[in-house]
C-alpha cells in the first residue's frame, strides 16, 4: 500500500520538481518577481505611515504653546490636573502623540470610546524665544521634501501642517507686534520658497499654515479680523524694509541665498501685502481664534482645523 502512494503520488511529485516544465518555472519566476510588490502594498495600505504624520507648532515666547499642548494631551481641567500646564520658555524642541478625528472635539477624541475612529499624529513643539529658535527648522520647511525631524529621535515624520500661535491680547503692542511678525515672515518665506525649490514640474506636497490667535477670553484681545490685518500691514512694512536691507531676517548666514528674490514674501509687484497672495506657493494660511485657558471660544475650531488636515 506504501510502496503504491509512493510510486503514485510523490515520485511524480519529486521528479517534476526535478525537472520543471517551463509553464511551471515561469509561474514560479512570475511569483519571485510579483510576491514582494504585492505584500508591500498590502502592508502600505494597512499602515499608510512609517513614521506618524506631523504638526509644527511654532510662535513667539509666552503665546501659550506649552499650555496647549497640555491641554491637547491632558483634556480640560480635572482633580488630578486642575489647570494646563503655565507657559514656560522651552529650550528644545519636543513631541507628543496625539488621536485626532475631524468630526470630534479635542474632548470626545481624549475619551477611549472614540478611539476606533481616530487618527494618531504628533504635535511638535518647538522654542519660541529668538535666542532658541533654531535656524534648522526653518531650514526643514524650505526642503521640498515636507518632513521634519523627530525631537530626540533620528526619524523623520511627514509634515501635514504648521500652527503658528500667538498672543492677541499683546499684538497691538508697539514692541511684539513687530516680533511676532518678524517671526510668522520667517516661516511663511521658508514655505514659499520650499515652491521654488521642487523639483522639475512636480510641486512640492501643500503645507498649510493655521495663525491661532489665542487669548480671545481676554478683554484686550484683537478679534480674529484685526488680527488679520495687522499682520499683513507689519508684514508688508518688513517685506519692505528687508528688500532694502534694512532688516535682518534672523536667518544664519549659511541659510542666506545670493538671490534676493528669496527674502520677497508673497506675489511680486504687489504693493500691499495679503495672505492671500501665498496661494500662489500652495500655502494656504488660515486665522482662527481661540484661548487655551479661561472663558471664550476655547480650542475646538483649531482641533477641528487639524483634523481635516493630518
Amino acid at each position: 500500500m506504501s510502496s503504491s502512494v509512493l510510486e503514485t503520488y510523490i515520485k511524480p511529485f519529486i521528479e517534476g520538481a526535478m525537472n520543471p516544465s517551463p509553464t511551471v518555472l515561469a509561474i514560479g519566476l512570475l511569483f519571485l518577481l510579483v510576491g514582494p510588490i504585492i505584500l508591500h502594498l498590502l502592508y502600505t495600505s494597512v499602515t499608510p505611515y512609517t513614521t506618524l504624520p506631523s504638526v509644527l507648532l511654532v510662535g513667539p515666547s509666552g503665546s501659550g504653546k506649552t499650555a496647549l499642548v497640555t491641554l491637547f494631551e491632558r483634556g480640560p481641567a480635572s482633580p488630578d490636573h486642575p489647570e494646563p500646564a503655565p507657559t514656560h520658555t522651552s529650550s528644545s524642541p519636543s513631541s507628543t502623540e496625539l488621536s485626532i478625528s475631524p468630526s470630534h472635539t479635542y474632548k470626545t477624541d481624549l475619551d477611549s470610546a472614540a478611539a476606533t475612529s481616530t487618527k494618531k499624529f504628533l504635535l511638535i513643539d518647538t522654542p519660541g524665544h529668538p535666542k532658541l529658535r533654531s535656524s534648522a527648522v526653518l531650514a526643514q520647511l524650505r526642503s521640498p521634501e515636507a518632513s521634519i525631524k523627530v525631537p530626540h529621535s533620528g526619524e523623520k515624520a511627514p509634515l501635514r501642517a504648521v500652527v503658528f500661535l500667538l498672543d492677541a491680547s499683546t499684538l497691538s503692542s508697539d514692541d511684539l507686534l513687530p516680533q511676532t511678525a518678524s517671526y510668522l515672515y520667517d516661516v511663511l518665506l521658508s514655505l514659499q520658497n520650499r515652491f521654488h525649490s521642487r523639483k522639475g514640474s512636480r510641486a512640492p506636497a501643500s503645507v498649510p499654515v493655521l495663525i491661532a490667535a489665542n487669548k480671545m477670553d481676554l478683554f484686550t484681545a484683537l478679534p480674529a479680523s484685526l488680527v488679520k490685518s495687522s499682520l499683513e500691514a507689519e508684514l508688508g512694512r518688513i517685506r519692505s524694509a528687508r528688500s532694502k536691507g534694512l532688516l535682518d531676517s534672523g536667518v544664519g548666514q549659511d541659510d542666506i541665498t545670493e538671490d534676493k528674490d528669496d527674502g520677497w514674501l508673497g506675489g511680486d509687484g504687489s504693493e500691499k501685502f495679503k495672505f492671500e497672495q501665498m496661494m500662489e506657493f500652495d500655502v494656504e494660511v488660515e486665522i482662527i481664534g481661540g484661548n487655551v485657558i479661561g472663558d471664550g471660544p476655547g480650542v475646538d475650531k483649531w482641533w477641528k482645523w487639524l483634523g481635516e488636515r493630518v
